[in-house]
């Protein structure tokens, strides 16, 4: 964790701020080929940024947090949706399972409909629009690869042991603000 945290975390907002501040004086320059050319650095980096946080959110110390009686409303959306916790842990690693190359799991809450889903993203992209996140999983190779090899499997497997169910409990009975907090002023604040 301290590799991904310090090193890759990390690089998102280094390389960030440095395609903001190019971003800026581009704007300041009136040079709009060059605003555009930086626009994937910026999403893939203010994602990479955001994503990382949701998930250091998520984890907490292994066994401290219950999930019947951290996510009480939040344990009876899955079962109402998957009919048993097992079903939805199932569901969920084997959505994980089939990300080819980098990318994320997630369990998201439509914002009009706040039906609960299991859904991905690719790189850092972040999850679908009008999708609230409830909960992430990091499934690039940096995440697991130096504890589980290439084992995507078992750190699925390990994961619910240091899930952080108050907060994903918290974003599930949240609207945006909530659940992004600061990060959706992120620019502002990098």
């Amino acid at each position: 964790m301290n590799l991904h945290y310090n090193k890759h975390h990390q690089a998102y907002i280094t390389n960030l701020n440095n395609a903001l501040a190019a971003h800026s004086e581009a704007v300041q320059a009136g040079n709009l080929v060059k605003q555009i050319e930086l626009q994937p650095a910026i999403k893939f980096n203010a994602g990479g940024h955001i994503n990382h946080t949701l998930f250091w959110q998520n984890l907490t110390p292994p066994g401290s947090v219950d999930v019947q009686v951290a996510a009480p409303r939040l344990f009876q959306a899955l079962l109402q949706r998957w009919n048993s916790f097992d079903a939805f842990k199932s569901a969920f690693e084997t959505v994980g399972l089939v990300i080819q190359g980098s990318g994320w799991v997630w369990v998201v809450k439509d914002s009009e409909s706040t039906a609960i889903e299991i859904t991905t993203s690719k790189d850092q992209d972040l999850p679908p629009t009008g999708k609230l996140v409830v909960l992430g999983v990091d499934m690039w190779e940096h995440a697991y690869y130096l504890q589980y090899f290439n084992n995507k499997k078992e750190y699925l497997q390990k994961i619910w042991n240091v899930l952080n169910w108050k907060t994903a409990e918290k974003r599930f009975q949240a609207g945006p603000k909530e659940i992004y907090g600061e990060l959706m002023g992120l620019a502002s604040k990098l």
